[in-house]
């Protein structure tokens, strides 16, 4: 009786299943040298899901969060490059995906995670200083001018007005909401009903899988072998790095005070709007 067996050199020469991996790793944010964010990422994102016409894309995620609409806008181009090339989407939590970074891996059809990761944060935060004491002491008058009443709200050199903590509470609440749908639609009936999930707490990775937040306890590559075969080619797709970084040398020091200085300046206009979200 014949074999129904390909031949050997058919076996041989036939591909092993691919699956595309982007690093989705740092803080998220517009500008700044090693964030995250919808210019930076998109375009290895475009290439991941077309290149090599592979079985599924794996997003590793380790980030604390940051720009909830650079979140959403990574999320949003996950999904839509998902559906136009009916690729499956698996995410893989390493030390954390927290706040914005839990909103990436949301992006995803299933959420893997390590025991020890940090999931959830699902929650905004605004932080700041108030200076208007110490300037006063120290004999420094403040001078703002402004056309529009609201303009000059939140300046940390003023005092806090009651109208201006009411507003900011109210967009802060808006974008809580926006996070929340985007968490329950994408986790539907899989999410715990016991736990208050949405009121900023992280957990580690047990207990978030207990609570419907990621799915299983899993490694990328024992998963991703368990799943498309022990022959699978995981091929990985990242951010260009500076040519100075490819031969192992540190970029000048100006370069790295204008990257601080972009993420400083970020993270100010984020507080100064209301809009950060972090771990």
């Amino acid at each position: 009786m014949e074999s129904k067996r390909p031949p050997l050199v058919a076996r041989l020469l036939r591909r092993p299943p691919r699956v595309n991996m982007v690093r989705l790793q740092g803080m998220i944010a517009a500008r700044g040298s090693g964030t995250l964010s919808d210019a930076t990422i998109g375009p290895v994102l475009e290439r991941a899901f077309r290149a090599g016409r592979p079985q599924a894309v794996a997003l590793a995620i380790n980030s604390p969060g940051g720009s909830p609409v650079q979140s959403s806008l990574i999320a949003a181009r996950i999904r839509r490059l998902a559906e136009e090339t009916e690729t499956p989407v698996h995410a893989f939590v390493e030390d954390a995906a927290a706040s914005g970074g839990y909103w990436l891996a949301t992006a995803a059809d299933d959420i893997y995670c390590d025991a020890s990761s940090v999931l959830g944060s699902i929650g905004v935060i605004y932080a700041g200083f108030g200076l208007h004491e110490l300037i006063t002491r120290n004999g420094i008058e403040r001078r703002v001018h402004t056309a529009g009443k609201s303009k000059s709200q939140l300046d940390m050199f003023r005092p806090e007005r009651p109208e201006d903590v009411a507003r900011l509470e109210t967009l802060m609440g808006q974008m809580h909401e926006t996070f929340i749908a985007q968490v329950r639609d994408r986790r539907g009936a899989k999410l715990a009903g016991d736990t208050e999930l949405f009121d900023g707490t992280f957990w580690l990775g047990a207990e978030a899988v207990r609570l419907g937040l990621a799915d299983a306890i899993g490694h990328l590559r024992p998963v991703l072998k368990e799943r498309y075969g022990k022959r699978v080619r995981v091929v990985g797709y990242g951010m260009r790095r500076p040519l100075l970084a490819r031969f192992g040398l540190d970029a000048a020091a100006g370069q790295m005070a204008g990257a601080a200085l972009d993420i400083a300046e970020e993270r100010a206009m984020r507080a100064r709007l209301g809009t950060g979200m972090g771990g």
